[in-house]
């Protein structure tokens, strides 16, 4: 897929060489500014200026949004056409006055000034404030034409589509791109769109299908690649400007679809017929797949069961039947040609995921492919258009999910994943995501990590056949399994809000996943670094993925307001940077905005197919303040919401700002009508109080208050406080309710989130690198904070693995308040415990300001396996770590390919080795000593496989503390003996980095590699 790529990034360059604007090239070409105005004539909300040869033209087409043209021979093009921008309807009201050195034209909401010597924009808000200001006049050559901005001292930078890597945070004093590259790792800008926006509350699109550059500098330079200008600018107001901006920019260019919600849960794609990697297989082999998902109760909701090239498909109708049996609807890959969609739509398709052979020369040939595969469905079916592409442009956000392109799974690509998709939320892309851990490499751990984040992405899916092993969530066995079904199905439960948010896309043009800048564009560090590896999904949830083989996650910044984590109910006041979060491999740090009301499809459901009318919403309740959200429900899988058949639903919640009182949560009636709507249903709520209430009254009459959670599954409607459940929360069930009208539950004497007495719970915090042996006693290290109260009758335990022993500790009668008291537990492993990573969870039961309280947390301890008793060969013993560059590192063998145990013999200079590790920079590998051994030794180099080319340095470390480094080694460079003092360490890396910026190639070689031990 990476040859096809680069193959057709070469003919897309060959094409806009010879045909469309920009491609001709130009040999050191003068530029040329436009001069003094000559000429003015006004038409209605159109306004022509002449300057000499050249024309300008200004449209205003509505309030607050005008386009500005210019013609440097006079004659005005349009190579869009009707793609892009949409039929606006009738132009505004305007007027213009002349004031001797300048025009001035604008409507009631925005006016533009025109300064006559020389020929210079501006725009200011009716009230004067200021927008943008050329600093200098349009400018052209034969090859591009450029705008010069004024920059403003505080002025932010946002947009330009998906640019790998970045986005989320501001662009200022960076230079961005915009154009078809097919560079899909980071620093690549698949899927451009030339739009941009400023904290100023502006945006700019350039209405083109021509490269830009925008260079967010002193001035600001903005350059499509065509002797032509043409921009629309957007004139942002109110509180949320920037919003707004993106609002007006998909008002011109398109809302977001709304995905039908089988869309929203994970897919799957795979080539099933002739799969050279995979060997001999038929399409109907992906009812296998599929079973693989039912049978792992893990959601999934469409496969892709082609890929097209080389990969058809056979017996269409009964692949969609067999998948609609088990919950899934039947996707295919379209690049051999859109002329068969409508029988393969008759046969059960419902998705089409366009490759890189649909897009064309000029990027117009993507817009038509996925506009037309997106009409295509619908022509052809009573279902919603669902496609996915890459390398898309202005408009698609209105036919399809854009796709980030081939990518291998490593750490780096969790990384620089973080701030992708959230920072093409800037640009009107509310579906963009990538493969869960990449189409190449990847491991257990990566795919676990990457799709514990993308759970909180609208879109996803999972693609194999290219990778060394199959890619589903259910391939890599326990703890992983359990971990990754546990991510699918919180985002099965959280289908209503991200649904909701959906629909609210279609009306504002904002995305679920959102940059913190977006929501806090008054907090400086919402726009830096400092908030670059975190997001928000919609409103009410902060992200912060884990993206380095950790299980702590440092620098989560938190802006202003109270912050709830998620797993743990602990409350956060920001703005505060969180340092130490502890994150094993189960947890992925997720913070909650207090005032959140979270509407939840409750119990453990695998697929939306599971849902029958009537089922129970759940209302996850974080209760500050007055707040509010609205539940959006359709159909879910027809077009038939877009004729008004869809329902809202409102919930209000009225709670104190914080500390003690009452709250109310009221329902409203449910406004609206589709198939399937249910007219009475039960409710569910998770009120998080952090104090029992008094009461709670439905309607005005009291509920029953239950005393076990037993006794609450067994009620058919009434109350419980559960204070071991993330600290402290209030259920609620209703029997089946009306939904034509509102009802209020009313929870009296009780308080805000955070508690009657905020922080007066204890903390729990756990050192990491803590450490047990399998069978073996051992006492695991808990600390115990006492919050803004004394902690008394405190009492510890753990939660631990089946199989393990845990000995309560003995309590604690008092911890003053603010102190810390370390706590020993006793903890035995199970005998068969697997060596790495176990997640444990710790509570502290302990009475603080008058109430019973728990505190929880989670947090990993590494299980060692035996320590060598006598020397060892480093390719025989158990590898805690072992990350590599390409593929998996190989035990005994050279790297090789992507694939595990495609190696060859290790060979250094001619010579071979049957002992060793092959692997590929950047890689890592760690193995536990105990302090057993004395002296590593080894041969090291690139593996003769190269060829003579790669790159690297070698180095040994040992308990955090670097013991050796090699030099610069290459392809040509001696084999290098290594010998290394480990007297006494603990855990010892083997590591290899690249040397030069190219991984090329970087087969290092562990040869011999051999500890010697007592």
């Amino acid at each position: 897929m990476r040859m096809r790529a680069a193959v057709a990034g070469a003919l897309l360059g060959l094409l806009t060489a010879f045909a469309g604007p920009g491609g001709s090239a130009s040999a050191d070409p003068s530029d040329t500014t436009v001069g003094d105005v000559t000429g003015f004539a006004a038409d209605g909300a159109a306004y022509r200026l002449t300057a000499g040869q050249a024309e300008a033209r200004v449209s205003f087409v509505t309030a607050d949004t005008f386009r500005i043209e210019l013609a440097p021979d006079g004659r005005f093009t349009d190579p869009t056409g009707t793609d892009i921008v949409l039929p606006q309807g009738p132009p505004p009201a305007t007027r213009w006055r002349d004031l001797g050195d300048r025009y001035e034209l604008g409507t009631s909401a925005v006016t533009l000034r025109v300064t006559k010597s020389p020929l210079r924009f501006s725009a200011v808000r009716a009230d004067g404030t200021p927008l943008w200001s050329e600093s200098q006049g349009l400018t052209w050559n034969q090859d591009r034409t450029t705008q010069t901005l004024a920059r403003g001292a505080d002025e932010q930078f946002y947009g330009a589509g998906m640019q790998n890597g970045r986005g989320n945070t501001t662009h200022r004093d960076k230079t961005v791109e915009v154009g078809v590259d097919y560079n899909w790792n980071d620093g690549g800008h698949p899927n451009s769109v030339p739009f941009y926006l400023s904290s100023a509350g502006y945006g700019v699109y350039r209405n083109t299908y021509a490269p830009n550059t925008y260079a967010f500098t002193e001035p600001v330079t903005t350059t499509a690649k065509e002797r032509r200008f043409d921009a629309y600018y957007f004139a942002g107001t109110g509180q949320d400007a920037l919003k707004d901006v993106i609002g007006q920019y998909t008002r011109l260019t398109g809302k977001p679809f709304l995905p039908p919600v089988y869309g929203l849960e994970i897919g799957d794609a795979d080539c099933y017929l002739h799969n050279a990697n995979r060997g001999e297989r038929r399409t109907l082999d992906a009812l296998k797949v599929a079973d693989g998902y039912v049978e792992n109760d893990m959601p999934n909701g469409w496969m892709l069961v082609n890929d097209g090239y080389g990969c058809g498909y056979e017996n269409l109708a009964e692949a969609s039947a067999g998948l609609g049996e088990r919950g899934m609807k039947l996707g295919l890959w379209t690049e051999d040609g859109l002329d068969k969609l409508a029988d393969q739509v008759k046969a059960g398709q419902r998705v089409a995921k366009l490759d890189v052979a649909w897009v064309g020369a000029g990027y117009k040939f993507a817009l038509d492919g996925c506009k037309d595969a997106h009409a295509g469905i619908e022509a052809n079916s009573d279902a919603r258009g669902f496609t996915w592409a890459p390398e898309s442009w202005s408009g698609a956000q209105r036919c399809g999910v854009q796709w980030s392109g081939d990518q291998s799974g490593t750490w780096e690509y969790i990384r620089w994943q973080i701030p992708t998709y959230a920072g093409a939320s800037m640009s009107g892309l509310a579906y963009t995501t990538g493969d869960v851990d990449g189409i190449f490499g990847g491991s257990a751990k990566t795919y676990t990590r990457d799709l514990q984040w993308k759970t909180f992405l609208p879109v996803t899916m999972t693609m194999d056949g290219w990778a060394a092993n199959d890619k589903q969530p259910f391939r890599y066995g326990e703890p992983y399994t359990s971990i990754n079904r546990a991510s699918l199905k919180l985002h099965e439960a959280l289908l209503p809000y991200i649904y909701s948010h959906a629909h609210q896309a279609t009306k504002t043009g904002v995305g679920l996943a959102r940059p913190l800048a977006l929501e806090y564009p008054d907090d400086p560090k919402a726009a830096s670094d400092a908030a670059k590896y975190e997001f928000l999904s919609g409103e009410d949830f902060l992200v912060a993925p884990v993206y380095q083989d950790a299980v702590e996650r440092d620098g989560i910044y938190l802006p202003k307001g109270t912050w709830i984590d998620y797993w743990s109910g602990r409350a956060y006041e920001g703005p505060v940077t969180v340092d130490d979060y502890s994150a094993p491999l189960d947890t992925l740090p997720l913070f909650v905005r207090a005032g959140a009301t979270v509407p939840m499809w409750p119990g453990s459901i695998r697929s939306y197919t599971d849902r029958a009318p009537g089922d129970p919403i759940a209302w996850d309740v974080y209760p500050k303040g007055s707040s509010s959200f609205e539940l959006y429900e359709d159909d879910g899988v027809t077009r038939e919401h877009r004729g008004g058949r869809y329902a809202t639903q409102r919930a209000e919640v009225r709670a104190p700002n914080g500390g003690p009182g009452d709250v109310s949560v009221r329902i409203g009636a449910s406004k609206g009508t589709y198939t399937g709507k249910p007219t009475a249903r039960p409710y569910a709520f998770t009120v998080h109080t952090g104090d029992a209430p008094g009461t709670v009254r439905l309607d005005g009459s009291k509920l029953p208050a239950l005393t076990s959670r037993a006794a609450f599954d067994a009620a058919a409607q009434g109350w419980w406080y559960d204070r071991d459940e993330r600290g402290g929360v209030v259920r609620i069930k209703t029997t089946a309710l009306s939904t034509d009208r509102a009802f209020e539950l009313r929870l009296t004497d009780t308080s805000a989130v955070g508690g009657a007495v905020p922080g007066a719970s204890a903390a729990l915090a756990a050192a990491t690198g803590q450490e047990l042996g399998a069978g073996t006693p051992g006492t695991v290290a808990v600390d115990v904070t006492a919050g803004t109260r004394d902690a008394t009758d405190v009492r510890v335990t753990l939660a631990a693995p089946a199989g393990w022993q845990v000995t309560p500790a003995a309590p604690i009668g008092r911890i003053p308040a603010g102190t810390t008291r370390r706590v020993d537990v006793t903890v035995t492993p199970a005998a068969d415990a697997k060596p790495g990573e176990a997640t444990l969870t710790a509570s502290a039961r302990h009475r603080a300001a008058g109430t019973d309280r728990t505190a929880t947390q989670r947090f990993a301890v590494g299980v060692m396996p035996p320590p060598p008793t006598a020397d060892a060969w480093a390719s025989d013993l158990v590898w805690l770590r072992s990350t590599n560059g390409w593929g998996p590192p190989e035990r005994d063998r050279s790297n090789g390919e992507s694939g595990a145990t495609d190696g060859r013999p290790l060979t250094l200079a001619g010579k071979t080795y049957e002992k060793g590790i092959g692997a590929h920079a950047d890689s890592d590998i760690e193995v536990y000593l105990g302090g057993r051994c004395t002296a590593f030794t080894a041969d090291v180099g690139i593996d003769d496989e190269i060829n003579g080319y790669g790159d690297v340095a070698f180095s040994v470390e040992a308990d955090g503390k670097v013991l050796w480094t090699s030099p610069r080694l290459t392809g040509a460079s001696a084999t290098l003996p290594v010998d290394v003092d480990v007297t006494g360490a603990r855990h010892v890396r083997l590591r290899i980095t690249d040397t030069n910026g190219s991984k090329s190639g970087d087969h290092g070689d562990w040869a011999a590699a051999r500890f010697t031990c007592a």
